[in-house]
């Protein structure tokens, strides 16, 4: 079989339950949703590591990131120079890479392996501002510019529009709001935003309007929702591009987002923090047509250091030993059926210290130290008869939570004696972040 193109995209800050191919009853990605059912969709597909450089690290490096060590956005450890790399291994194997990124600014990792590595973002003084049509008029011309080349290309593109502030375009305004006047002063929805850093500030600056101040959470709440969809005309001016160009048939597209976004849940407003569902369940969409059957899907559970294992296979490679991802390409192939995994680990050292175990029916998570909102220190949730995580059954539950927190110790403290490491990285490490970061 001949070697794919392979086009990753990452999406930053998209939460899987906000499109229409994972279930959203607003059309916010009706072009994603029918690009969906040309191929596979992965229904539940987690982080291991939050927010975006832990989460990106992890899709390049395919370790977890207890293994590459950056744990946490804002921190000052380094990846190892012998980390295996999926930009590099792809490199090495005979590809054209390119990523069209702006990572590299703050992390010199995300630029090893790539021959072309265009950031857009220079031209801007906030680099989470650049918009999809900036970083589409870098990419078309580049994705056509390869239309007949001898070599098969690797491009990553990482998109920001849902990120924070949610600045959509004009065109967008008004979709995914009903509630009357959005300043209303009688709607208080917000005010427990307020009182935090990044509410004050977007309280002084974007959410501040002509009309007044907005006053309802909800309008912030669509303001993502159309975020979203900007992205979603973005992908689609990408697809045709792709098809014009007569590439479409040998390139192997996969979707997927580092993190998600807490829209108000476990007291969080419009920002990436907390191991929950709403944070840390993220879109997995993969299309090769004739070769990745249409119209798949998945339930079982894998995590972003499953990527570079599946591209790699994907591309006839083969996958570093250092890689502890899963492959799915067998799976989304229709070769082979796969249970995926049992559990996940999930860990969090920005704005709080936390590791996470999930299960198919329970989330259990444990801090390392006090978080901002003052949220307990053991969380356990049933996921069968609660899926929004509201209620906290630790002390219903004592036995489960004792077991899942045994579990997910010595899952650590196993990976650290593997690792020749004797401290937790949480520990050593520590909370990293203020409220000025992605």
């Amino acid at each position: 079989m001949k070697r794919p193109n392979i086009i990753a995209l990452g999406i930053d800050t998209l939460r899987a339950n906000h499109m229409g191919c994972y279930g959203y009853n607003l059309p916010t990605s009706p072009h994603t949703d029918a690009f969906a059912s040309q191929g596979a969709v992965l229904d539940k597909f987690f982080c291991a590591g939050i927010p975006t450089y832990p989460s990106f690290t992890t899709f390049y490096t395919g370790q977890h990131p207890i293994t590459h060590g950056i744990v946490a956005h804002g921190g000052k450890a380094q990846l190892d120079d012998d980390a295996p790399f999926l930009s590099k291994v792809l490199l090495e194997g005979g590809y054209t890479t390119c990523a069209i990124d702006n990572l590299n600014r703050a992390r010199p990792w995300f630029q090893w392996g790539y021959e072309y590595y265009i950031d857009p973002s220079v031209r801007r003084t906030l680099l989470i501002g650049v918009t999809a049509e900036e970083l589409n008029n870098r990419a078309i011309p580049w994705v056509k510019a390869q239309a007949g080349a001898e070599d098969p290309f690797f491009l990553f593109i990482h998109y920001w529009d849902p990120h924070w502030p949610y600045t959509p375009p004009k065109k967008y305004e008004g979709m995914f709001y009903e509630g009357g006047d959005p300043t209303d002063p009688n709607k208080h929805s917000l005010e427990e935003w307020w009182e935090t850093p990044l509410g004050g500030l977007a309280k002084n600056t974007w959410l501040r309007t002509a009309e007044g101040l907005i006053t309802d959470a909800d309008f912030v709440s669509a303001l993502y929702d159309q975020e979203i969809r900007h992205l979603d005309d973005g992908l689609h001016k990408l697809f045709t591009a792709l098809k014009e160009s007569g590439l479409d048939e040998d390139t192997l597209v996969v979707i997927f987002g580092d993190h998600g976004e807490s829209l108000q849940e476990h007291h969080v407003f419009f920002d990436h923090h907390g191991l929950h569902d709403a944070v840390t369940q993220v879109p997995m969409i993969l299309r090769w047509p004739g070769v990745i059957p249409e119209g798949q899907r998945f339930s079982q559970m894998f995590q972003h250091h499953d990527i570079a294992p599946t591209l790699i296979e994907a591309a006839g490679l083969e996958i570093p030993d250092k890689m502890e991802g899963k492959s799915y390409w067998p799976m989304v192939t229709g070769k082979e059926e796969m249970g995926g995994r049992e559990q996940i680990v999930q860990v969090e050292c920005t704005r709080m210290a936390k590791w996470g175990l999930r299960t198919k029916d329970h989330r259990f998570i444990l801090a390392r130290e006090q978080d901002f909102y003052g949220n307990p220190m053991k969380e356990l949730y049933d996921l069968r008869s609660d899926p929004d995580e509201i209620n906290n059954i630790v002390e219903a539950q004592p036995e489960l939570a004792a077991q899942m927190e045994a579990s997910l110790e010595k899952w650590i403290a196993e990976r650290l004696e593997a690792l020749g490491k004797d401290e937790d990285p949480l520990t050593e490490q520590g909370v990293s972040l203020g409220w000025d970061g992605m």
